[in-house]
């Protein structure tokens, strides 16, 4: 979604209101991430004191592969996200969003900024037990005795 902030640049005072959804489709495959839902999206960005600020919260729901067990399991999140956007900057700088011709691409910024927010390691629950080395069970539904027995025969 494209947004032209040309009026809210230059009248201080100026907000608009931000509500939309991103469908999976529009997001496409990225690597280990399946999204389940759409990516909804509320906010509002505004100028005050000739300061423009994109404030807005995002609801997913994702399906993962748990990095220990295997398993597969939905999640969801919610993140608040806040930046603020200038019509151009003389240097590279990562703490504020552009916005070329005075529009942004909500999209891209509301993608982006959810898979940061991601984990590094994605774990279906706090206490997942993983898998077993030598039989390959997953040890969150069952035990087995095959480090019990592995131990024994190395002593």
């Amino acid at each position: 979604m494209k947004l032209n902030l040309k009026q809210i640049f230059n009248i201080t005072g100026e907000s608009r209101d931000i509500d939309f959804s991103i469908l999976p489709e529009e997001i496409g495959q990225l690597k280990g991430v399946a999204f389940v839902s759409p990516l909804a999206v509320k906010g509002r960005v505004y100028n005050r004191a000739d300061v423009v600020t994109l404030e807005y919260t995002a609801d997913l729901t994702l399906r993962h592969t748990c990095d220990r067990c295997l398993s597969e399991f939905e999640r969801s999140y919610n993140y608040d996200f806040s930046h603020i956007v200038v019509p151009s900057v003389s240097n590279d700088n990562d703490e504020y969003i552009v916005a070329e011709d005075m529009s942004i691409d909500l999209n891209e910024i509301v993608i982006s900024d959810s898979l940061l927010q991601l984990p590094s390691k994605i774990l279906c629950r706090e206490d997942c037990r993983g898998i077993c080395p030598v039989c390959y069970c997953n040890l969150n539904e069952t035990d087995c005795n095959c480090l019990k027995n592995s131990e024994h025969i190395a002593q």
